[in-house]
């Protein structure tokens, strides 16, 4: 039996994964177990986590694959203190990192006192690592991959190609030009200063028009090869020591731009600041600039490899950077047992589980609190009533909070920890912020729909299992689902599919039957915190927002 650890340790959600003999056993991030968004550190629990699922300690590990490697790109790193000469500052926080790294295997054994490590650490580099999730994780015998991200290893983009087993790098665009750390600067320019932010940016370009376009030009430079450099003189990474705290909590990050950015644009926006139009084209801009840039080097790469199959990775591919615990676990297995079959992740439910008598012990502990709210539980003892009853409540409008199965691993809810709404309300959003999510008003709703429906409804036939790409609502289409339908007419469709998620299906497949739309709206169950991974977690968010319905399992709570 082989086991492997994948981690990604010390960045932005922290996370785990084990592997099996190849094959995928536990993975999570460590923020849904800490309650701390995107946290960042030694993902201790999620590692402790992944050994209880896998029934195994830690002791018994073979070997652990960590999504970084201090000892590549020297070359490169020496070349640019050279060119740009840092501030001292710079340079020793970066040496400080570099010993953090490399000191990992100390800091994984010194937690889990009484247990001695057996297992070898293998440091595998940051965009191999996302190359690995991507491609090995795909259905494809060969493809062209690329990886695109803020910064990791020295190296901002990787791209190669993978046949069977084998993955090579070919290519790279090296620190301190990169399209992460460019949109991560725009997106603290319009007011947004929190790590993870960016989505918001992409969330409110379609509001706006490109009239910024050539502004952005003159920060980008897209260049005949396909890559792209940033014009330093807006951006302080490269000389300056900007903050970064990447240990023990939310990550934070400092001001990335200079004064030049804003005698280019004007003053940036403050957090509270209203959102004025200027603001709205600006963030098509940058979303203009970003596509400019990712899909000329896609163009150049195509043509290069001459191959239709592509895989995407890394921050900027809308992944999230934990995927590089997965990664990096494959990279070991590949390396370890050559000609093992390959792993295809056809589905994202990962992470923890909860039994019926766990659930039923929860609500009858708090059977008080729950009658004082003003709610009563419903117990049924099959699938087809549970989702015939929830199915009827989302179609009179009610939000519904859907807890079940296996927590998903990554961003995205994927109907097992979602809250559910009827698509075809317009006013359903604001249901759903003035209820629960409180969040802006720019930002959409994602539709789940079974798979064999999507050509009737969108302009695309893909497989979409993990919310990770939009599409445009079929023009005829949109008037009736006006709650998952952006403003410029797409969707971020979640492709749902019997044999993965039977009971997510069989509820969608109600709803069809009663409403004709065979899609439900969902977004993730929390209220300004990490998705809720256990059944407390759940009772509580729905005790204290204004949720109509919780279902646990086979349980329902109603308010009435």
């Amino acid at each position: 039996m082989s086991l492997i650890l994948g981690i990604n340790a010390y960045h932005g959600d922290s996370s785990a994964a084990l592997f099996r003999d190849g094959k995928l056993v536990a993975a999570i991030e460590e923020e849904r177990i800490l309650r701390i968004k995107h946290w960042a550190g030694l993902p201790v629990e999620s590692m402790k986590y992944c050994l209880r699922e896998a029934g195994v300690k830690f002791s018994d590990l073979e070997h652990i694959a960590i999504n970084l490697n201090p000892r590549v790109n020297h070359g490169r790193r020496l070349l640019h203190v050279l060119r740009h000469w840092p501030s001292p500052k710079l340079l020793w926080e970066r040496v400080k990192k570099l010993g953090k790294t490399q000191s990992l295997g100390d800091a994984i054994s010194a937690s889990f006192p009484g247990e001695k490590m057996k297992a070898r650490v293998h440091h595998i580099e940051h965009h191999l690592a996302h190359l690995a999730s991507s491609y090995l994780c795909s259905p494809f015998d060969n493809a062209v991959n690329l990886s695109v991200d803020g910064m990791g290893d020295f190296a901002s983009a990787a791209w190669g190609t993978g046949s069977g087993q084998s993955l090579d790098v070919d290519g790279r665009i090296y620190f301190p030009h990169s399209l992460g750390i460019f949109y991560s600067a725009m997106t603290q320019w319009l007011g947004f200063p929190h790590y993870g932010d960016e989505y918001k940016v992409m969330g409110l370009a379609p509001y706006g028009q490109p009239e910024f376009l050539n502004e952005m030009r003159r920060i980008v430079h897209v260049e005949n090869d396909g890559t792209y450099r940033l014009d330093l003189k807006f951006f302080r990474h490269h000389r300056e020591s900007v903050s970064y705290t990447w240990d023990k909590g939310s990550p934070e990050v400092g001001t990335i731009f200079t004064p030049a950015l804003e005698e280019l644009l004007g003053p940036s926006r403050k957090k509270d600041e209203p959102l004025e139009q200027r603001h709205k084209d600006i963030a098509r801009s940058v979303q203009a600039m970003y596509e400019e840039a990712l899909f000329a080097l896609l163009e150049v790469l195509h043509q290069r490899y001459d191959s239709d199959n592509l895989t995407l990775s890394g921050g900027c591919a809308m992944n999230s950077v934990a995927n590089g615990a997965i990664g990096a676990a494959l990279i070991v297995a590949q390396e370890l047992t050559p000609g093992l079959e390959r792993f295809h992740m056809d589905h994202a439910y990962y992470g923890p589980h909860f039994s019926q008598e766990e659930y039923a012990a929860l609500l009858s502990d708090n059977a008080g609190a729950i009658r004082e709210a003003g709610c009563e539980i419903v117990n049924f003892d099959d699938d087809e009533k549970l989702c015939a009853t929830t199915a009827q409540a989302i179609s009179e409008g009610k939000v519904i909070g859907w807890f079940q199965g296996r927590l998903e691993w990554g961003p995205r809810a994927l109907g097992n920890r979602s809250i559910l709404g009827d698509p075809r309300r317009a006013d359903m959003k604001d249901i759903l912020n003035a209820k629960i999510k409180r969040r802006e008003s720019f930002r959409p709703f994602a539709p789940s729909i079974l798979r064999e429906e999507v050509p009737a409804w969108f302009e695309t036939d893909d497989d979409v299992p993990f919310m990770m790409q939009v599409f445009q609502v079929r023009e005829e289409q949109r008037a009736r689902i006006p709650a998952v339908t952006h403003s410029d007419g797409s969707g971020r469709l979640q492709t749902v599919y019997r044999h993965t998620n039977p009971l997510y299906y069989q509820l969608i497949t109600h709803f069809r039957a009663l409403t004709g739309v065979p899609m439900l709206l969902n977004t993730s169950f929390n209220e300004n915190e990490p998705v809720v991974c256990e059944p407390r977690e759940a009772l509580d968010c729905f005790l204290r927002t204004k949720m109509d319905v919780l279902v646990l399992g086979r349980h329902l709570v109603r308010r009435v």
